[in-house]
């Protein structure tokens, strides 16, 4: 079996890896592969409860040996191989459930990682479309302050324009309202005129009658 577990060390380093360093396409093929294995998730701890099993067995055989070696003071050539084998393939177990734990962390995180990737894509493109929009309001603002300043312009010029108008009319009015005092003074002046003409009239015509008698 030590074959075996070296092989599953060596495939578990060799994803870590990947997982650790982006290599083109390689970390999104790997990622794929281990989201299928987690789909399994009964199999995958069926594997691990076998081999923590194993190594329990290893475990309890390394103690045996151990414990023989010590009631006869040594341990014989046979009892050493077979404790050095049990110990290595114990170490190995043991460095596989924790690289498999390790696999499992690191896909776990980078799967948090993608979607949060994914999510502050959406906030920049959000983000950027509210700057868009409020670039497009600010135009808009200029461009309305811009016409106010038009009209506001306009309406003091046609202000003006007819505040200067009604002044000459008022200037006119004035004027005309003076030469019409002054015809109604003159009107008034003939009308005296006149009344003492009549009265002359009358005087002389009758001295005319006082004479004809």
């Amino acid at each position: 079996m030590i074959p075996l577990f070296f092989i599953v060390v060596f495939v578990e380093s060799v994803i870590a890896a990947i997982l650790m360093v982006e290599i083109g396409p390689l970390r999104e093929l790997v990622m794929k592969g281990l989201d299928q294995v987690k789909m399994r998730r009964a199999t995958v701890l069926t594997v691990a409860g076998t081999i923590f099993v194993i190594l329990l067995s290893n475990l309890f055989s390394i103690i045996k040996i151990q414990n023989k070696g010590a009631k006869h003071g040594t341990m014989t050539p046979m009892d050493q191989v077979l404790w050095r084998t049990n110990l290595l393939e114990a170490t190995l177990m043991v460095f596989s459930l924790f690289l498999g734990f390790i696999l499992d962390r690191m896909h776990h995180y980078m799967q948090n990682l993608i979607e949060i990737r994914g999510k502050t894509g959406s906030s920049k493109l959000e983000i950027e479309k509210l700057e868009k929009e409020k670039q497009q309001l600010k135009e808009k603002e200029e461009k309305a302050a811009a016409e106010v300043k038009r009209l506001q312009k306009e309406i003091s010029e046609n202000l003006n324009k007819h505040k200067l108008e009604l002044t000459e009319k008022s200037k006119l009015i004035e004027t005309a309202e003076t030469h019409v005092a002054s015809l109604q003074r003159q009107t008034a002046d003939l009308l005296l005129e006149y009344d003492r003409l009549l009265e002359d009239n009358q005087n002389l015509q009758n001295h005319a009658r006082g004479y004809k008698r």
